[in-house]
């Protein structure tokens, strides 16, 4: 069990890119910022892994060693709501991301579980076999350290309302959820404004996955703007018109004594991050001295 929040970017920091330098640096770079996380963006794969072996495992040891928890986000080309063949290679882009995700040690794959084609629940229904299917070649390959983390959806189109999700996780072995807070706001145009509306997320997650799917919650984050269908493009912390608001989880991360995983989806990814993990520490630090 996590014994503090973990924060991290979602990807490669800008910075660290400019420095040309290989992948499995990352965790070391990190630390350095005083970052522990990193949620590798294997976004663009397809049915073959596109990272070698011997690559993924060393940064899986560079991770280790500085003490950096890793995810893994899987293809954008998953769809479990479609026709036969694109669920067929949505399942083999999502096992690609499954396995590099074994090798470097990684402790989800988060993915978007596809869109709307039938009746909502029949999509639910067809996304629950896929996801099981996956299941059961994690397990006859020995893959048991690595959970399916379906992600809240940011547009009304795509499967992964917060109830949705929760069902995913509630009928599939080997799944947690991972929720994206930006993802909910813009989805219900602006629904998380103060703490109690963060804190009816934790209680339904609570109420039916348990105590212990709170505690360690994956999580991301970053201020969005949204239109009528949902997400249109994310903003940095400073942008302040832009929601949620980061404080009213904070104080509830901090009351409930969590230890989330917090991935920042800013536009300046390790810089924001920094600021989030400012913001929770300082308020567990005031929560303390009461």
């Amino acid at each position: 069990m996590a014994d503090h929040p973990r924060f991290g970017p979602a990807g490669i920091p800008l910075a660290f890119d400019v420095l040309k330098r290989p992948v499995e640096d990352v965790p070391e770079y990190l630390r350095s910022e005083g970052l522990d996380a990193f949620e590798y963006q294997a976004v663009r794969w397809g049915p073959k892994p596109q990272m070698q072996k011997e690559n993924a495992e060393k940064l899986g040891i560079k991770a280790k060693e500085h003490d950096v928890r890793l995810s893994v986000h899987g293809s954008y080309f998953v769809n479990f709501c479609g026709d036969a063949l694109t669920v067929e290679a949505s399942k083999r882009r999502l096992i690609s991301c499954i396995t590099a995700a074994n090798w470097m040690g990684a402790h989800e794959v988060v993915f978007h579980p596809g869109f709307y084609s039938k009746s909502h629940e029949e999509d639910l229904r067809h996304c629950v076999k896929a996801m099981n299917e996956i299941v059961e070649f994690m397990k006859s390959s020995g893959i048991f350290g690595v959970s399916l983390a379906p992600e809240t959806t940011g547009r009304v189109f795509q499967l992964g309302s917060l109830d949705e999700i929760l069902t995913l996780c509630e009928k599939v072995e080997l799944t947690k959820p991972t929720v994206d807070w930006s993802h909910l706001h813009a989805r219900g145009r602006g629904k998380l404004e103060t703490i109690d509306d963060f804190r009816r997320v934790f209680n339904e997650i609570e109420r039916r996955l348990g105590t212990d799917a709170i505690k360690e919650l994956h999580c991301h984050y970053t201020r969005v703007e949204f239109g009528r269908v949902g997400e249109r493009r994310h903003h940095t912390m400073d942008e302040t018109e832009y929601g949620p608001d980061f404080e009213p989880l904070a104080m509830l991360i901090a009351e409930l004594d969590l230890n989330p995983v917090i991935i920042s989806e800013s536009p300046i990814l390790d810089i924001d991050s920094q600021k989030m993990q400012d913001i929770v520490f300082r308020e567990i630090s005031k929560r303390s001295k009461q």
